[in-house]
């Protein structure tokens, strides 16, 4: 299968892309700079030069792939503008990619996140968040899977709080540059919190199994460590890089305080029984002693 990767040059869709050119597929990344254009070339896809804001690109890429898949975003927490900005870019190139798909029957598959379910573990059946900081983010891969009635067999992969690889990635691997900058190794509240977490790698492999074989409008979780707590996380990170560990307002973490502050386990039952996905790698609270100080 030819597959069109947006995001295929960062920590998440490098592995992706190693994963699909691994088990017989061919890739089409975008690539938004020269660099990214090498990047892609080095691992051995065919790059597609342009951004997520350029509409005509992406489809063009759609258009010549058998399937695509959607990783890309802004990433960009700097400010409530900016995750606003972030948000919409990406929800346009999810509405342009799949209008690209309608009626052809091939697969599509979009980048979503664990939902946050007060008092349990969020499971496959439960709806995507649509309100909050990143509410739009839902919004739009709730409307990418609502085109599994009009010819896409559109399915979400969503992504639990942390996608880590040699201790790199998500919001433990922010905590761990806040840690850098402050001298202080931070956790919201009593720190009593759970993210859940997945390696990079394990990811990857879901990303492909859902292209493959997943049926259209399904959900599904790339989650191996349903729960670790936001103080196990820090304390981690404080001894790797020498620093205290201590509890901080929820403000450090600006646009995403509330979220960094929220209780969020995940299961993925559904999902390894269901596709046979096994989670392989290192856990996220091993995969930190690879930080160094």
């Amino acid at each position: 299968m030819r597959v069109f990767v947006t995001g295929g040059t960062g920590l998440i869709g490098s592995a992706v892309v190693a994963e699909l050119l691994g088990n017989g597929h061919t890739v089409l990344a975008l690539a938004r700079s020269d660099a990214s254009a090498l990047v892609a070339e080095t691992a051995g896809a065919e790059p597609l030069r342009g951004g997520l804001a350029d509409l005509d690109v992406l489809r063009v890429g759609a258009g010549q792939a058998d399937g695509v898949i959607h990783l890309a975003f802004a990433n960009d927490f700097s400010s409530p503008e900016a995750v606003e900005k972030a948000v919409a870019e990406e929800s346009a190139a999810i509405a342009a990619l799949g209008e690209e798909l309608v009626g052809s029957d091939r697969p599509f598959v979009t980048a979503s996140g664990t939902p946050h379910v007060p008092g349990r573990a969020s499971t496959e059946s439960d709806p995507p968040a649509t309100e909050g900081p990143v509410g739009g983010r839902g919004r739009a891969v709730m409307g990418a899977l609502g085109l599994a009635s009009r010819g896409v067999r559109s399915t979400a992969v969503r992504l639990p709080r942390t996608v880590h690889h040699q201790g790199a990635g998500g919001f433990a691997g922010l905590l761990t540059g806040i840690a850098r900058r402050t001298g202080v190794s931070g956790y919201p509240g009593d720190g009593a919190q759970r993210w859940p977490a997945v390696h990079a790698l394990d990811a990857a492999v879901l990303f492909r199994l859902a292209l493959e074989g997943a049926p259209a409008g399904s959900s599904w979780h790339a989650v191996a460590d349903e729960g670790d707590s936001v103080r196990d996380i820090a304390e981690v990170i404080g001894r790797r890089l020498g620093v205290p560990v201590e509890s901080v307002p929820p403000e450090t973490y600006g646009a995403l305080g509330p979220i960094f502050a929220a209780d969020q386990p995940s299961s993925s039952a559904h999902t390894r029984g269901t596709l046979g996905w096994e989670p392989r790698h290192p856990s996220l609270l091993a995969d930190l002693e690879n930080i160094k100080p």
